[in-house]
């Protein structure tokens, strides 16, 4: 027999949590639905470990300029990739916990594995088949599994993955998404990323400052193209100081993989095509929203460009079904 809720939640990224806890505050039965990790791609592999990461390069960076404040120091500090990696990694464990508390704490339910919409206010949840990025969060203790479960409010909140461009798809060792960049074995003495969006550069500046040689390509006119054009044009003269390569209004064209190195072919504004070959290539292209398994099309909701088309309110086409953060696209 289906466990019956008021407001059901399919994933516990930013979006999923924030509405499970504030949902049961307001005196809704509340559950959410997670195949992964609580806390969603931003907790465990996006913004908040990305900004662990930037800030042993900072203080790294500090060390290697303490002159420049007056202070003296015998030597050069260099990283250690190990320690910066799990530091990182540490980081996102305890934000980890601290999601579960939060559900515990407001009496949400969490219930494990791949939620699927069988018919509108009925979510099948069956054993999770997606193998996880490595290392993986524990499963909190107490959660709900495979099984149906009936809400008259069903909030999809699936997030977003890395977008791959075809003939460049990411392979997990040359070419990576931002999951491999966060937790590379040894650091690569030279590095080609693709795009400059908030994922790509801000790889960019981490391994520039932790020794790698770095280009970056960028098929708009400017880095950080979704900024303001004072905001990026500053931006990119500092990355330039630091010893970035930026190269703008150019786009990988094909690659070219050897053992242990990539050799990109990338097309400049005039037409011309320069070789570049480095250790590792970052593919930070955009991402596209989890929207696949869901029986979005049984149901009849529609989707837009990958993403669930929703109203300023967050409504989809069919009652009952709402859609947020990276997987929702307005109308």
């Amino acid at each position: 027999m289906a466990e019956n809720y008021d407001v059901i939640i399919i994933g516990s990224g930013p979006g999923g949590y924030v509405t499970a806890v504030r949902s049961a505050q307001l005196g809704f039965k509340t559950a959410i639905v997670e195949r992964e990790h609580l806390g969603g791609i931003c907790l465990n592999w996006g913004c908040i470990p990305t900004k662990a990461l930037l800030r042993s390069a900072e203080i790294m960076h500090y060390s290697n300029h303490l002159k420049d404040y007056g202070l003296k120091l015998d030597g050069k500090v260099s990283p250690d990739t190990a320690a910066v990696v799990d530091r990182s990694r540490k980081v996102s464990l305890r934000l980890n916990g601290g999601v579960a508390f939060l559900m515990k704490k407001n009496k949400v339910d969490v219930i494990w594995g791949e939620a699927k919409l069988s018919k509108p206010g009925e979510v099948v949840v069956a054993k999770t088949a997606k193998k996880p990025m490595e290392p993986q969060p524990p499963v909190p203790k107490g959660v709900k599994g495979e099984g149906t479960y009936t809400a008259k409010h069903i909030i999809l909140a699936t997030g977003a993955r890395p977008r791959a461009l075809p003939g460049i798809e990411p392979d997990g060792k040359l070419i990576w998404t931002y999951f491999e960049a966060m937790v590379p074995k040894e650091m690569p003495k030279s590095l080609l990323v693709m795009g400059s969006g908030a994922i790509g550069i801000e790889f960019a500046s981490f391994y520039r400052t932790m020794g790698a040689d770095v280009t970056v390509v960028e098929l708009l006119p400017a880095v950080m193209p979704v900024e303001d054009a004072e905001v990026s044009k500053f931006a990119q003269k500092q990355f330039e100081k630091q010893g970035m390569k930026i190269l703008l209004e150019a786009k990988v064209t094909k690659v070219e993989k050897g053992a242990n190195s990539v050799t990109a072919h990338v097309e400049m504004k005039d037409g011309k095509v320069e070789k570049i070959t480095a250790d590792r290539m970052i593919s930070a292209v955009g991402v596209q929203g989890n929207i696949e398994g869901l029986g979005l099309e049984a149901l009849g909701v529609k989707t837009d460009r990958g993403c669930v088309a929703v109203d300023g309110y967050g409504r989809t086409n069919v009652p009952g079904i709402y859609a947020i953060g990276d997987v929702a696209g307005h109308v």
